[in-house]
């Protein structure tokens, strides 16, 4: 049963793309891109420190021997003796997850999840955090790993791993780390995952092409990125999918919350952080008017900055214009910039040549899931100096002495220099929880081997979870009402084509 979707499917440009999945493009809903291994989300030139991790032992956590206090050693954190520090963070980003806790409270009798493993790679946050308690409250036994190098808050993972969960993760992994991470989070004697939790679609490629015996035994995946989620349906075209997979991401609780409201508010905040910039005036340039776009411009507006937009699709290029900004080329405005932000998901957005022609001291940053929008590999040659001048901001200095202020080396802004709101993550969070739910409970034959969208009666009760943290309360439709619009009194109250 698909419950009435149709799904996009994306066209190979070629029968070697089809038959290569190694290459499969990676991340954004209407822009098509390939992006290999190498060009994963785990590329890197240099490491960083947590914020918060004051240690200045610079050993590897892989050369590490460290046992949590229950006497275990499956895991890999940056420091285990911060797990006091980082019980801390995770309850008090449980004080606005709220609607996450309430599902907890109503299921953990029942176990829904009891006897799924998950194999999980997300961000490792302190919402993340609360996630996978709730998965293991619910009944999941639970190994995770990071989806970035840089968003890994050490001491959330150091409570994770003290509390029993199997977690690989710190802060400034290198590549290899990385991939080491994944191997460890799914390679365990006696323990095979039969879910699936990704955040980029990295995990699920680790899985499918390493451990093929594993993808084909597991149940169910849920994917909450546009990058995974484009990968899953390339997968899924190329036949290759073995396995039902839920797309989170194009539920309307992920992408009207996360990707627009939780963008409005941490692409200030991780701008401030790392460049205590004055927004008010700056000619700023975002490219892409998707819904984290649309989410970073509002906030950029009313801050008093002059934001222009460039888009590729004409119906939001469109959406642009009726909000007010300028849609333009970069070519025609880079010079004028003094902010350069991406987040179309695409790959080369800014390239060498428009770098090049930045003016001193622009900010260039990037809103999307990959650090394959900016193309900072070309600004690693000898003409070029880089200058750390703090955590997660790079000078890049030219000959003639001008400056380019590089964030995050071009990876997930928020993320890797700040934090996110609990609220919006709980949105989220309970959404993935959902989605587990459903494909391991699911009876045998409601999900092929295909991508599904979150059924919309789920979106509407997870909606509803948190609408106690406005005191808002719903209408109810009458009878007769109910019979003239033809609903259910109790929802879903949208059909499934319905745009909100």
């Amino acid at each position: 049963m698909n419950h009435g979707y149709d799904f996009p499917r994306i066209q190979f440009a070629n029968q070697e793309d089809k038959q290569e999945f190694s290459k499969f493009p990676t991340k954004t809903g209407r822009r098509s891109l390939s992006r290999s291994i190498s060009q994963s989300s785990t590329d890197s030139y240099s490491s960083a420190a947590s914020y918060t991790d004051s240690s200045d032992d610079e050993t590897s956590p892989r050369e590490k021997s460290q046992v949590n206090s229950k006497g275990s050693s499956d895991f890999c954190v940056k420091n285990i003796k911060q797990a006091e520090f980082g019980r801390r963070e995770i309850e008090i980003a449980e004080q606005d997850m709220s609607a996450l806790i309430s599902l907890r409270k109503r299921a953990q009798g029942e176990k829904p999840l009891a006897g799924a493993k998950v194999a999980g790679c997300t961000h490792i946050t302190a919402q993340t955090a609360v996630l996978i308690e709730t998965l293991v409250a619910l009944g999941a036994q639970c190994r995770w790993t990071a989806c970035n190098i840089y968003s890994t808050q050490n001491e959330v993972a150091a409570a994770l791993a003290e509390s029993g969960v199997s977690v690989f993760a710190w802060k400034g992994e290198s590549e290899d780390d990385f991939w080491w991470c994944i191997d460890r989070c799914v390679n365990m004697d006696g323990w095979q995952a039969n879910m699936i939790l990704d955040d980029g679609g990295d995990l699920t490629h680790w899985v499918y092409k390493k451990y093929p015996s594993v993808f084909k035994k597991v149940r169910g995946i849920v994917e909450e990125s546009v990058t995974g989620v484009h990968r899953l349906y390339q997968l899924s075209k190329a036949g290759k999918l073995c396995v039902p997979a839920m797309n989170v991401n194009d539920s309307v609780t992920k992408q009207k919350f996360d990707n627009l409201y939780c963008c409005r508010e941490s692409i200030l905040d991780g701008l401030k952080r790392t460049t205590d910039v004055m927004f008010g005036g700056k000619q700023v340039v975002v490219c892409g008017y998707g819904e984290v776009g649309k989410g970073c411009c509002s906030a950029l507006k009313a801050l008093g900055a002059i934001v222009c937009v460039t888009e590729i699709d004409p119906i939001c290029a469109l959406q642009a214009c009726m909000d007010g900004f300028r849609v333009v080329k970069l070519n025609e405005v880079v010079r004028q910039m003094d902010m350069v932000i991406t987040c179309t998901g695409n790959k080369n957005v800014v390239t060498r040549e428009h770098l090049d022609r930045m003016k001193n001291g622009c900010i260039v940053c990037n809103m999307g899931h990959s650090n394959t929008e900016i193309d900072v590999a070309s600004l690693r040659t000898p003409e070029l100096t880089w200058e750390r001048v703090r955590s997660q901001v790079d000078h890049v200095i030219w000959p003639d002495g001008k400056r380019v202020i590089l964030l995050a080396e071009g990876r997930l802004l928020n993320l890797s220099c700040s934090t996110v709101p609990s609220f919006v993550l709980s949105i989220t969070a309970t959404t993935q929880a959902l989605a587990l739910i459903e494909l391991y409970n699911a009876p045998e034959g409601r999900y092929k081997q295909d991508v599904y969208l979150l059924p919309k009666k789920m979106d509407e009760y997870v909606a509803s979870l948190h609408l106690p943290n406005f005191d808002a309360h719903l209408t109810e439709l009458s009878d007769e009402q109910a019979k003239y619009m033809g609903l259910n009194k109790n929802g879903p109250f949208k059909p499934n084509y319905y745009r909100y």
